[in-house]
């Protein structure tokens, strides 16, 4: 058989839970097409079981994730930088198969973007927290903690950079995610969390699911052991539904600052903020 008779290998494109790539236990699957309309890829499509799962494994991890240094974990989001420079041709290649007008940016600003905030991870206690001036014998400080476990709606646009945009802020101060990735284009979501697979970042801190966000987004909102929710990227008839139900355990529901995600207002030190809670903690002083 000559190389033009070949049949091409189709990808099969999973979900990233507990740092390991189950099927939907479903077995469920959608097709992905390119913007030109040739079939890329059946990717899973999650169900609620799955979503209950990813939810369990980024609960499991959250302990050990916050409770790592801020310097280490700026390392270990370094290091994710790293593998997405090296795997920087197949993204661009899935960016353009999905339409994207410029492939080559929107990697280099994703990249560019991860190494931002992973800078950040020693540096939030110190801009966030301090020590506060008071009128007695004690200390007193302000320490910023992570929320928990976050849920994040990722922008359909830009799927590649609207996911890092929502992610990285999310994790950098100690926080594990369960994100909904692009349903159009999820194939740079599946990439990325290849490349998380091959890094430092323990299994459950980032879990990623493919499928339909009307499916999976309003138990996500609703789910009492999600702290935090980011809507960004909230389809706009899912919105009002997902807030009410986010309202059942007052979670904190969050949007990014701007919709445009090449911006240079889309990195800023409130996307951190906006899941972190500030402890204080008085301490006395003297003999």
């Amino acid at each position: 058989m000559t190389s033009d008779q070949r049949l091409p290998i189709r990808r099969t494109a999973k979900l990233f839970v507990g740092g390991q790539f189950p099927r939907s236990e479903s077995g469920r699957s959608y097709e992905v097409w390119s913007s030109d309309g040739r079939l890329l890829a059946h990717a899973a499509r999650a169900s609620r079981k799955d979503l209950r799962d990813a939810i369990v494994a980024a609960r499991g991890a959250l302990a050990g994730w916050a409770g790592r240094t801020a310097y280490n974990r700026g390392q270990i989001l370094y290091r994710v930088a790293e593998i997405i420079e090296g795997r920087r041709a197949q993204l661009e290649d899935e960016l353009r198969d999905a339409g994207s007008p410029d492939p080559a940016r929107e990697v280099s600003v994703a990249i560019d973007r991860w190494v931002w905030y992973a800078g950040w991870a020693d540096k939030i206690a110190q801009v966030a927290g301090g020590a506060n001036p008071v009128a007695g014998p004690y200390f007193n400080f302000t320490i910023p903690e992570p929320t928990g476990v976050v849920g994040i709606v990722a922008p359909a646009d830009a799927p590649l950079l609207g996911l890092v945009s929502r992610v990285a802020p999310a994790i950098v101060s100690g926080n594990t995610v369960v994100a909904i990735a692009s349903e159009t284009a999820p194939l740079p979501a599946v990439s990325l969390a290849e490349a998380l697979a091959t890094s430092d970042v323990p299994g459950g801190v980032i879990n990623l699911l493919t499928g339909h966000p009307d499916e999976l987004v309003p138990w996500l909102a609703g789910h009492m052991d999600v702290n935090a929710i980011d809507l960004t990227g909230c389809p706009p008839d899912l919105v009002a539904e997902a807030e009410r139900a986010a309202a059942e355990n007052v979670k904190r529901v969050h949007r990014a600052r701007t919709t445009d995600v090449f911006s240079a207002a889309a990195q800023h030190l409130s996307e951190i903020t906006a899941f972190v809670e500030f402890k204080t903690v008085w301490h006395p002083m003297g003999a």
